[in-house]
């Protein structure tokens, strides 16, 4: 994962766990992409300040993760679900020329659940 992504989701996952001027901090510096020195200014402390604290949390994030793993576990539920999607409509594509050629009873009750399956990943990817 690139870096911002990590930070994020770790963040999206964890970051109620820090503390609220943590949380301020670190929102600041990856959400709102502030500079250390304009999240110094507007707080009243040093850039040294700033960046000691983002590493700390960024430290805390991770740990949290390798306890808890539910980003992994997140992501890797995120692309067993494209998978099923991807299948799903290959599939209903491949009953679509089946039923073009005239066997359409046969394959009705199949595209009926291929549609279903497509729902469902749709969504759990919102949701996810």
């Amino acid at each position: 994962m690139d870096k911002i992504y990590e930070q994020t989701m770790l963040f999206d996952f964890y970051g109620e766990l820090l503390t609220e001027h943590q949380r301020s901090v670190y929102e600041d510096a990856v959400y709102h992409d502030l500079s250390l020195g304009e999240i110094a200014a507007e707080r009243g402390i040093s850039r040294q300040g700033v960046h000691d604290l983002l590493r700390r949390c960024d430290r805390s994030l991770q740990e949290y993760e390798s306890k808890l793993h539910l980003v992994e576990r997140f992501v890797r539920a995120k692309k067993t679900v494209e998978e099923i999607e991807r299948l799903a409509l290959l599939t209903a594509d491949k009953t679509e020329d089946v039923k073009s050629c005239g066997e359409t009873n046969a394959f009705s009750e199949a595209e009926k659940r291929l549609e279903r399956i497509y729902m469902l990943s749709r969504e759990l990817l919102e949701e996810l």
